[in-house]
């Protein structure tokens, strides 16, 4: 599974062309930032923070293939923890990040008051978190059922494989996010880059003509 999902974030239409393109403009400029990226995958996101000017990059990745993925792409220019996200981030020092990346990570979690509460203290004051989850009306018209279902769900994505994650309203993913005390500074639907036409001309248009994911900026009081 780690492998397969190393490869798709390379160059899918999704990751690579519509989720990726859309978090780093809500990162905005970084240059001399400390950045947190949780869940940090292959190191995609990694790799494009120092390519920005990121001072430092701190990943955390629950999976070992994803990880070992990471060190084969970033080498020690960032710095990497296995860990499981559902657990709190003790060896991370209080008010340490400029900036906290979480990309289609948030909806995986169980702990997600945990989690927040754990990037309100590791993040200084100022300090932004950004975050990608799946659009809660995708949801919806992929699942059926009631749009206000909490549950989680599983959704097939080819050869043999399936991820399980949390389905939530657009009110629930937004009231967690400030009942942790953060305050939302920008939220966009992303849409897929012109570079994701040649790649995936099908869901290039479906990502014009209907939500795929919800990615919002916050700031950390």
């Amino acid at each position: 599974m780690g492998k397969h999902f190393a490869a798709v974030a390379t160059g899918h239409a999704y990751n690579a062309h519509t989720d990726r393109p859309a978090m780093l403009a809500l990162a905005g400029d970084v240059t001399g930032q400390r950045v947190l990226d949780l869940g940090c995958g292959a190191g995609h996101y990694a790799a494009e923070l120092l390519r920005m000017g990121a001072e430092q990059v701190v990943g955390v990745e629950g999976s070992e293939t994803l990880l070992r993925a990471a060190h084969e792409r970033l080498g020690d220019r960032a710095i990497l923890h296995h860990h499981d996200l559902e657990e709190p981030l003790v060896f991370l020092k209080d008010q340490s990040f400029d900036l906290a990346v979480m990309a289609l990570v948030y909806h995986h979690i169980d702990a997600r008051g945990q989690l927040l509460a754990e990037l309100r203290r590791v993040l200084r004051a100022d300090g932004t978190l950004i975050v990608s989850t799946t659009h809660p009306t995708s949801e919806w018209t992929f699942f059926g059922g009631s749009y206000f279902a909490h549950e989680r769900v599983e959704l097939p994505i080819g050869e043999g494989f399936a991820i399980n994650y949390w389905r939530m309203t657009l009110e629930q993913f937004l009231s967690e996010l400030l009942a942790a005390g953060f305050v939302l500074e920008r939220l966009v639907e992303p849409r897929a880059t012109e570079a994701a036409r040649l790649v995936d001309p099908r869901r290039f248009d479906k990502t014009h003509s209907q939500p795929s994911f919800l990615a919002v900026k916050l700031r950390c009081p």
